[in-house]
């Protein structure tokens, strides 16, 4: 069949409040052309991440009404810890808030200055938290993810013989661990195959260092090993996922992705002098070992959504829906990362705003259209979100339009499609931005513009 259904019905539903473009002419100015500052409500569809923003299913929130809420071996726990053992292989396994906590734990034991950490594309919070640590954070790409058209089907990839130059160059002592990130979100969430992790785990031996995931989105990078790599195509997905945790000797993890939780992260190691330092820190900052900053409804909820994320009908509609907004695109001439990721479809804002410099941040003009033609939300992952003084610029202007997890349906997806390719239709009147005031780190997050005149 060709029609995509959503694997679930619908039981609760949540109103949408909608704008005049007038009244989304003024949201945006008041916002100082970011969206980030706009206020929720005054969002018709948000694609702004895919990060927390999810619907928890019928079963997890039955779990959150019999969560064990006791500050210490909670029963929601040892049930979160089960399903985390079962999932990935490892026994030392530590809640956190988020992602991000996860990273922050890690690196306050592991950077430091001097010290040298490749990926083959670090996120925005991964970046900041090494870079805070006093490291540096090096991304490792393979070629092919610098061209937005090129259809290798593992863009996500790292580029191993480059690895084994910087390992050489800079000698493993001051090479902490090395990342993979799965997908690779900085290059249009592409997937990363079994055979360059098994590449990378292979170079990380011969120079005794560790290798860790990032594995916000283990299981669409999973079920795109299974649709794509040459041998994977009748193996369950539980088994390429347990195969991609046993390469690896650590994994941050934020749930908000592929948990299904609206918060939550995972912190895992094996290591047994690391764990010892991560459960010290963790208890300073984040709470004891068996709750990590989370309520036990958030760990009970973790614990379900974790085993729902690897199950083949949903992620069989998860992806087939990203597919399909990047096939409506694509069919009428819009520029997007290809093929696309598991996430999100990633435009080319080089290629959609070709008379904006990347100085004036084509894809926040990009997001601000957007905004202004159709209510729609989405970020933009360039020379703003990784620019700045003393930066060199990034590769690629891309503005993400990341869906979140059963949310919407065919129809808001069909309403996205058309709302882009009207804007394609009159990209030559966007206009650049100039930054009037931003902080010092994650400037995406909070800086405020001024719109150019037009030209003429």
């Amino acid at each position: 069949m060709k029609t995509i259904i959503e694997p679930f019905r619908i039981k609760t539903v949540e109103p949408i409040r909608m704008t005049t473009a007038e009244q989304r002419e003024s949201i945006l100015r008041d916002a100082g052309f970011n969206p980030f500052l706009i206020h929720a409500e005054d969002v018709l569809i948000d694609l702004l991440t895919d990060s927390g923003t999810g619907a928890m299913s019928s079963e997890q929130w039955a779990g959150v009404m019999r969560a064990d809420e006791s500050y210490a071996g909670a029963s929601s726990f040892y049930r979160f810890e089960g399903t985390m053992r079962e999932l990935t292989g490892f026994d030392h396994i530590l809640p956190t808030h988020q992602g991000r906590a996860s990273e922050r734990i890690l690196f306050e034991l592991i950077g430091g200055k001097d010290k040298v950490v490749p990926n083959n594309g670090h996120f925005d919070t991964t970046r900041a938290n090494i870079e805070h640590s006093l490291a540096e954070a090096i991304d490792l790409p393979i070629p092919e993810a610098r061209h937005v058209s090129d259809p290798h089907p593992f863009k996500g990839n790292m580029d191993v013989e480059a690895l084994e130059r910087l390992i050489e160059q800079t000698g493993p002592s001051r090479v902490p661990v090395v990342f993979v990130t799965v997908t690779n979100n900085s290059a249009g969430g592409q997937p990363v195959s079994l055979e360059n992790l098994r590449a990378v785990r292979a170079c990380c031996d011969r120079h005794g260092l560790p290798m860790f995931l990032d594995a916000c989105r283990f299981a669409e990078n999973a079920w795109l090993i299974r649709q794509r790599e040459p041998g994977q195509h009748d193996r369950p997905v539980r088994d390429i996922v347990r195969d991609m945790f046993d390469l690896a000797d650590g994994a941050t993890i934020s749930a908000k992705k592929d948990g299904l939780v609206n918060i939550g992260g995972v912190l895992l190691l094996r290591d047994e002098s690391l764990f010892t330092g991560a459960s010290n820190l963790l208890i300073l900052t984040e709470g004891y070992l068996t709750y990590g900053g989370l309520a036990g409804r958030d760990l009970e909820a973790m614990a379900r959504g974790f085993r729902e994320v690897v199950e083949d009908d949903y992620l069989a509609y998860r992806i087939r829906s990203v597919e399909y907004l990047g096939r409506a695109l694509t069919d009428a001439g819009v520029p997007i990362v290809q093929p696309p990721g598991g996430h999100a479809v990633y435009l080319d804002a080089t290629a959609f705003c070709p008379h904006i410099p990347a100085d004036q941040f084509p894809g926040q003009a990009v997001v601000c259209g957007l905004y202004r033609l159709a209510g729609i939300r989405c970020v933009e992952i360039g020379s703003l979100m990784f620019g700045g003084e003393g930066k060199s610029p990034p590769p690629l202007e891309l503005v993400r339009l990341a869906i979140p997890r059963r949310v919407y349906t065919q129809s808001h997806i069909d309403y996205v499609a058309e709302a882009i390719i009207e804007l394609w239709q009159q990209r030559e009147t966007l206009r650049g931005l100039d930054i009037v005031d931003q902080p010092p780190v994650l400037r995406h997050f909070t800086a405020r513009f001024v719109e150019r005149e037009p030209a003429g």
